[in-house]
């Protein structure tokens, strides 16, 4: 491929330089004009070899230079290193006395520097021990500091003769000065000290002193006075008569004239030291033991007011200690003065007086409290943090009372028990003038007085006493819940009485519904009220106890009351339409000659529900109104249904009234929800009216269809009815037992063998029921639904006529509006229709 390429570029070079014959007489110059070319590229082919077979040989001669060179200067190095070793032993040997020197100057420095402080330890140790025994107590706390901090640089010197001599000189001179602070305490609180100007300054002075020993020493000497000033407390508060409990507040004054008698002399001790405070704490522990030891033992018990009373004292007390301490936690100053104006102490030799050693460190120790404070007051500060962390004066004596305040509780419950026995023998059983809410007013009463009782015991304790007040509570909810409970009328019957466990008829007056709906309204407020009381407990008592706070079974008790009560009202409204239920039995159905407007026993109906429902939906909420439809419709629907079986013999034409009035009886129920300004009843009531009362009008339907197809029609309309209910029918229909057996037969073997089918059917029948055809419940099915549209049609031309015969109107105000029959003359002519639909 390559070279049929190089052809063919050959070939169009050729054909592109001499494209005719013409051109042909330039082929010589062309072939002169390539071999100059030629003889161009050999010569600079030949001078290229030739140069660089040349610069090869330079090369060679650079290279073997490069390595001369490199040679000549790793020589050189190999040199340079061995005079640096030469020069390194030089030094080493120069240096090595210097060395030795300088490990000499740095020893002879820290046995100076050694001598210099054990100088100074053994001057300042005699000096404090002049000071410790002359009680210069000022002077002596300074030199304490600097002892200390000379004490330190020894640490490591303890295997020492001498420092081991002078550490424990220096713990004597400790104790004896300790020895010497205690006995000089030991006058505080005598008379006169507080007029003796000197013996106070010495012992604000001892206070220095104390501060630097050590820890263990303050405290101890904080304890012995705490112990003196209470000694005298003790004797006169034990077994005496103050020491009664009715006389506890004598004791909390006793203590406060201490407080401000001292406050004075106090001043003397640091603020650190905090002693007034770690005084009442003292005081406090030692008046609880007391007071339980006085609970304990007292015969007989104290009453509940002797109890309160101390107890609100103890409170008192302790809420100014808290108060009066609150700050004292947070913070502690210092009572040391400072000294500007020190001179800077010398360190030249020889001046190693105790006066240059205790000006150097106190001007220390001040420079420390002028950026802070110091280390030693730090401690402090933590000690006592630690100390009293945890500590509060709140409940530090009161929790004493705690075990004994059953007697209080049962008080309060007594109390509350006939607070509620008054309010509900003075309840009016009326809501309150002017009140939206509709409740009881004993109800607001019952809750203001838990309030109150509420308020009492926690400001006297929060911990188990008002735990068992809450369950003083809770039996007083349930005592009210019973209250209400109780005043609901008695007795019922009917399916909602069967079920609230009521017995007898509930006869309810209008006042006694609206009793009701308000005893409705008082439980739900009670119910929403108890569970906010319970919140309200829950965040006042101590949190072991918060979470036992749960007030859900009182909220129970309430909840059954309203569906007690629901259930009431439904048996009183029941109970009104129980007589019109009676008239609608005793009509006589069998003699009716024609169908005309609703039944009397319509009316009355209608009137009752108009009286009952507007005033009960005005009370009521919109909840609790849909729960009484709910029960309403619950109880009335099978009532009426059952009512039919009541009637004597129901002729066609009663069949047909009657059908026309359980009609007007179902759009009377579904319109009870308009009653109370719903624009629409809610689909869960009106489904259930439409079923119940659809019921009733299946069963005047099956009264209504031919003897001949009943069986069917009953079967088809009511499949869940028994042969029971198909001979009560037969009996309203007033056929005889004699002819009802056929009937019942063709019943039974209808529910035994499924829908009967017409001849026009019996060859798919024949067919259906054979086991290799899968037809068969499609085929019954087929039937069924025929059977069905015939008793619909049915149920339809029924009412047809009875909407053509209505003519007027009913004015019940519940908009029950027929009008009568203009075309009465008819209905024989479509009472002959109707049975032809069966046939």
């Amino acid at each position: 491929m390559a070279v049929s390429t190089a052809s063919s570029s050959t070939l169009d070079f050729i054909n592109t330089m001499f494209p005719t014959e013409a051109s042909l007489v330039g082929v010589d110059p062309l072939i002169h004009k390539l071999r100059n070319e030629i003889r161009r590229v050999d010569a600079e082919i030949l001078a290229a070899i030739r140069q660089q077979s040349s610069s090869g040989s330079k090369a060679k001669e650079d290279l073997a230079a490069a390595m001369r060179a490199i040679q000549e200067l790793s020589q050189k190095i190999k040199e340079i290193k061995s005079k640096a070793e030469q020069s390194e032993v030089m030094v080493q040997e120069i240096c090595r006395d210097i060395k030795k020197l300088d490990f000499a100057k740095k020893h002879i420095t820290m046995t100076i520097t050694a001598l210099h402080r054990l100088a100074m330890l053994v001057s300042a140790v005699d000096q404090l021990q002049s000071m410790a025994a002359k009680r210069q107590y000022k002077e002596a706390a300074g030199q304490l500091e600097a002892v200390n901090q000379l004490c330190s640089h020894f640490e490591t010197y303890n295997d020492i003769a001498k420092i081991t001599e002078l550490r424990e000189k220096f713990k004597n001179i400790k104790q004896t000065l300790r020895s010497h602070v205690f006995s000089d305490f030991s006058s505080l609180g005598t008379a006169g000290l507080k007029d003796d100007g000197q013996q106070m300054q010495q012992l604000a002075d001892a206070c220095l002193v104390v501060d630097a020993l050590d820890e263990s020493v303050r405290e101890e000497l904080i304890r012995n006075i705490c112990s003196k000033e209470l000694t005298a407390y003790q004797q006169i508060f034990q077994g005496t008569e103050v020491a009664k409990l009715d006389k506890a507040e004598r004791r909390y004054a006793w203590i406060k004239r201490q407080l401000r008698a001292n406050e004075e002399i106090w001043q003397m001790f640091p603020p650190s030291w905090r002693v007034p405070y770690l005084l009442c704490m003292q005081f406090c522990k030692v008046t609880r033991a007391q007071l339980m030891e006085i609970l304990d033992t007292a015969q007989p018990k104290p009453d509940v007011a002797t109890l309160l009373q101390a107890l609100q004292r103890t409170l008192e007390f302790e809420q100014e200690l808290a108060e009066r301490f609150g700050e004292g936690t947070q913070s502690a100053g210092t009572d040391e003065d400072s000294d500007e104006d020190a001179a800077e102490a010398s360190e030249q030799d020889g001046e190693l007086t105790a006066s240059a050693i205790r000006k150097k460190y106190q001007k220390q120790l001040h420079a420390k409290q002028h950026e802070g404070d110091t280390e030693k007051q730090s401690k402090q500060i933590a000690g006592n943090a630690a100390a009293l962390a945890g500590f509060s004066f709140k409940g530090t004596i009161s929790s004493c009372f705690e075990p004994h305040l059953g007697a209080y509780i049962e008080l309060e419950e007594k109390t509350l028990m006939e607070s509620l026995e008054k309010l509900v023998q003075e309840e009016t059983w009326e809501a309150e003038e002017g009140s939206q809410t509709n409740i009881l007013t004993s109800s607001t009463q019952v809750f203001l007085i838990i309030k109150r009782s509420l308020k009492r015991c926690s400001a006297l304790t929060k911990n188990q006493t008002l735990f068992n007040l809450y369950k003083v509570f809770q039996r007083i909810l349930k005592a009210y819940a019973a209250k209400l409970s109780a005043r609901l009328p008695k007795g019922g019957t009917g399916l909602v009485a069967s079920a609230t466990g009521t017995e007898g008829q509930v006869k309810v007056t209008d006042r006694e519904e609206r009793v009701i709906c308000y005893i409705v309204n008082t439980a739900e407020y009670c119910h929403e009220t108890a569970g906010q009381l319970a919140e309200n407990i829950a965040k006042i008592i101590d949190t072991q106890f918060s979470e036992s706070i749960d007030m859900s079974e009182e909220q129970d008790e309430f909840s059954g009351v309203i569906t007690k009560a629901l259930s009431t009202l439904v048996l009183g409204l029941e109970n009104k339409l129980e007589a019109e239920l009676a008239n609608m039995a005793r009509m006589s159905w069998g003699t009716l000659e024609g169908v005309g407007d609703q039944s009397e026993y319509v009316n009355g109906i209608s009137a009752i529900l108009s009286s009952s429902v507007p005033i009960i939906s005005g009370l009521l909420s919109r909840l609790y109104f849909q729960f009484f439809m709910d029960k309403l419709a619950a109880s009335f629907a099978p009532r009426f249904y059952s009512n039919v079986f009541k009637c004597k013999r129901i002729s066609e034409t009663g069949a047909q009234q009657m059908l026309l009035d359980t009609h007007a009886v179902k759009t009377l129920l579904l319109e009870v929800p308009s009653l109370c300004g719903q624009t629409s009843p809610p689909g869960s009531y009106t489904k259930y009216v439409t079923r119940e009362m659809g019921k009733a009008e299946a069963l005047l339907k099956v009264l209504l269809s031919p003897m001949e197809a009943i069986a069917d029609t009953y079967r088809a309309l009511l499949p869940e009815g028994t042969a029971n209910d198909f001979q009560r029918i037969l009996d309203l229909k007033g056929v005889k037992r004699t002819d009802q057996q056929p009937l019942i037969d063709t019943f039974s073997k209808r529910g035994q063998g499924g829908v009967p089918q017409s001849p026009s059917t019996m060859a798919v029948t024949s067919s259906a029921l054979s086991p290799a055809n899968p037809l068969l419940p499609s085929a019954t099915q087929e039937i069924r639904e025929a059977m069905m549209a015939r008793a619909a049609a049915l149920g339809r031309g029924a009412m047809a006529q009875s909407a053509l015969a209505a003519a007027a109107v009913s004015s019940t105000g519940l908009k029950r509006i027929f009008a009568l029959a203009e075309q009465a003359k008819e209905g024989a002519a479509k009472k002959e229709g109707f049975r032809k639909l069966f046939n």
